[in-house]
């Protein structure tokens, strides 16, 4: 029998029982699963054709919430208080500081909340626990703060391209701002999207183009075909199923803690515990495409998540995806894993931190990725790990890469090392973030004799470091790394970066997104 803790409603735990999973795992994937419904339903009977904004603020609301106590309980009162508060902050304070308001409050009390559940009234490990959505809200909470202050204090000429298509040109509502932070198709696993965009499906605007006139100087509104997104959620919903099939059978059998047995420790030669360790991390990741992918899926049921047209014509449902599953697992470096891994975190860190930080950009992110994820020792051992391999990847790829592109055998041969090295290296930074405490943490680093550590520090002692100005040439074309696979030209945020990619902006989508029919 499954037997667990729980926060939320018990009205399923003779499901749990049968399928034998903890009821909070029972009730997040049910909750998920009546989401997806409740997203067909809400696309086609609250169509924003057929309904009013008012309308559709509220019932994504109000399911929201709903769905949040079924599986929380009380608890779920936190994503109120914490909503309640921040939005108080934005309309007391000025323009000028109310970002750096709400980040330290929305930080601070996400914060307070994963201390109190771990070390205080420690209920366990919970596989949902509450602070889990209330991460998600902490990133929307500071976004906007962000976004406010970049489009009702800063001038137009201060910001960058993408943070000028993002800016938040007046206060939203309560209605607005609660819906936002809480509705149903992202309150339980996001994944984050920006309000503008929220705001633009919420109206019903995702497919209105905006187009100059042959004057340039009259702007206007026309209507696009709206694609249906059933192709794009059906397919989603099949990796979610072997996703789902993968974790169930596999993921049990390939455990992380057995890498620290110190039977295994003390018998398994090297190329044994290299290969368990990529393996056991390998299995590790489905319950995630599992989760992040159902989400999405969720929002595009309801008609969220059109990011626009190929050349072809082929609509993309993509804006707000949380990951790329074939280029994670084909990864050939630390940089092109970050990229596709948790992207909407990934973006968030960029845009509150990393674009805006004046010394140690990237040492100031991973540390804040560190403290939003939780108060695990684990976590930030990870993140303090992955700041090193990030550094020292950077200098290994500046210094030797060109030797390796100049012919198609040499490029092959440069892509089978460094995807192999890049999935060690990114097993060997996560371990500590799944064990989560200290102590197993460093037996794990001991027992490799911390050795990708010390290659690392070598690296970055002996390796000329080439220092380029941050973002020069990157952050002003700002689209999805795919994107190049149908626009034909490919744009990132540079070697010295830190790891990210974004959707297109909303400034920038008149032109990428228009099908081809409607081209000049």
């Amino acid at each position: 029998m499954a037997t667990t803790s729980t926060t939320g409603s018990t009205l399923l735990q003779p499901l749990s029982n049968a399928v034998q999973l903890p009821i909070d795992q029972v009730n997040f994937v049910v909750c998920q699963l009546f989401a997806l419904l409740a997203a067909i339903w809400f696309r086609t009977y609250l169509h924003s054709s057929k309904t009013s904004s008012f309308i559709r603020h509220i019932v994504a609301t109000l399911l929201g919430l709903y769905l949040a106590l079924f599986c929380f309980g009380w608890y779920a009162l936190h994503f109120l208080v914490q909503s309640g508060i921040s939005y108080c902050i934005m309309i007391i304070m000025g323009v000028e500081s109310v970002h750096k308001y709400c980040f330290v409050f929305a930080l601070g009390y996400l914060t307070v909340c994963q201390i109190t559940r771990v070390y205080i009234f420690d209920y366990g490990q919970y596989s949902a626990d509450f602070s889990g959505p209330m991460m998600i809200i902490t990133q929307k909470i500071t976004s906007l703060a962000y976004e406010i202050h970049d489009g009702m204090f800063r001038k137009d000429e201060e910001l960058t391209p993408s943070q000028r298509g993002l800016a938040v040109r007046r206060m939203p509502s309560l209605l607005e701002y609660v819906s936002y932070n809480c509705n149903f198709m992202g309150i339980l696993a996001g994944p984050l999207c920006s309000y503008k965009d929220y705001i633009t499906f919420i109206e019903g605007r995702s497919y209105h183009m905006i187009q100059s006139s042959e004057n340039g100087k009259e702007e206007v509104q026309y209507e696009r075909t709206e694609p249906s997104p059933n192709g794009a959620v059906v397919q989603k919903l099949l990796v979610c199923g072997l996703s789902l099939l993968l974790h169930l059978t596999i993921s049990s059998t390939l455990p992380v803690e057995y890498n620290i047995d110190e039977g295994f420790r003390a018998t398994a030669s090297w190329p044994t515990k290299v290969t368990y360790l990529y393996m056991s991390l390998l299995a590790a990741r489905p319950k995630y495409y599992f989760a992040w992918t159902l989400a999405d899926a969720i929002n595009n049921a309801a008609g969220f998540g059109f990011r626009g047209y190929d050349r072809n014509g082929a609509a993309h449902w993509d804006l707000i995806s949380n990951l790329r599953i074939q280029q994670i697992e084909m990864s050939t470096s630390f940089k092109m894993f970050l990229d596709n891994w948790n992207i909407q975190t990934a973006l968030w860190l960029k845009r509150v931190c990393y674009e805006r930080a004046s010394v140690s950009p990237t040492i100031q992110t991973f540390f804040l990725s560190a403290i939003w994820h939780g108060v695990y020792p684990g976590y930030y051992l990870t993140f303090l790990t992955g700041v090193l391999m990030t550094l020292a990847a950077r200098a290994m790829r500046n210094n030797f890469r060109h030797y390796f592109i100049k012919t198609p055998q040499l490029k092959l041969f440069y892509d089978v090392i460094t995807w192999a090295v890049t999935q060690i290296v990114i097993s060997y930074t996560v371990v500590p973030f799944v064990l989560l405490s200290i102590k197993p943490s460093f037996t794990f680093y001991s027992s490799w004799y911390y050795c990708l550590h010390i290659c690392a520090i070598l690296v970055l002692l002996l390796l000329p470091v080439k220092k380029t100005q941050r973002g020069k040439n990157t952050h002003e074309n700002i689209q999805l790394s795919q994107s190049k696979k149908f626009d034909g030209r490919e744009n990132s945020l540079g070697e010295d970066s830190f790891s990210t990619t974004n959707s297109i902006c909303n400034q920038s989508q008149g032109k990428a997104s228009r099908p081809p029919s409607s081209r000049q």
